[in-house]
């Protein structure tokens, strides 16, 4: 039915979508796990802080996020290194992926350099940026 499903979702929409992810249940023993996690006030110090990165880098084009980016404000902002270019080459020859797809993975990889305080995209922002493409693999 899964499968089914997904193939009804044509690759023009999916495109669109910037993060789509598999959530697998949560066991048991990591429910009950007593170590203690990241604080919702830690995550929100970073995502506010990433946000007004973002808002000042930004601010001259009238954008404040990096989602609103076009192509220009991506060549600009999203430059990537040789094991970066090796890495998106490798993804987009195997699966085939659009130029929109493409565009959504520099802005996601652009977001999660934001939120590690990294002035450059790496390759691992990149490598996490291709995982959240999950329907990408599925559909292709």
């Amino acid at each position: 039915m899964i499968q089914r499903y997904r193939s009804r979702l044509s690759g023009p929409l999916l495109d669109r979508i910037d993060l789509h992810i598999d959530v697998p249940r949560v066991a048991h023993k990591d429910l009950a796990d007593l170590r203690d996690s990241e604080s919702s006030t830690v995550i929100r110090t970073r995502v506010e802080r990433a946000r007004a990165i973002q808002r000042e880098r930004l601010a001259p084009f009238g954008l404040h996020a990096n989602a609103a980016m076009a192509a220009r404000h991506i060549r600009k902002f999203c430059p990537v290194d040789d094991a970066g270019q090796k890495l998106l080459e490798m993804v987009v020859d195997r699966l085939g992926m659009s130029a929109r797809s493409y565009s959504r993975i520099l802005k996601v990889a652009r977001t999660i350099a934001d939120l590690a305080g990294e002035e450059n995209i790496r390759q691992p922002h990149l490598a996490e940026a291709i995982q959240y493409r999950g329907l990408d693999r599925k559909i292709s």
